[in-house]
């Protein structure tokens, strides 16, 4: 199972790559399945490669509730 975490696009270099912010971590993703892709936007990043693009609204939400599974499992 593959976990989508929502990033944060921080950066964009010339060679369709750009730094994704998660939570304070910085990865470096190929972005050039998403040409569209601005700093600023929300992504979802897979082997390296942003699959797709989420808007705010939708990546607090599910920030949210990752914040929430973390509280629960840290319980047991």
């Amino acid at each position: 199972m593959c976990l989508a975490v929502p990033g944060k696009v921080i950066s964009i270099e010339g060679d369709g790559t750009g730094k994704i912010d998660y939570l304070g971590s910085t990865v470096l993703a190929n972005l050039t399945l998403l040409p569209e892709v601005k700093i600023g936007d929300w992504v979802i990043v897979h082997a390296g490669f942003a699959i797709s693009r989420l808007d705010q609204k939708e990546a607090k939400k599910t920030l949210k509730l990752f914040k929430e599974l973390e509280k629960i499992s840290s319980v047991e």
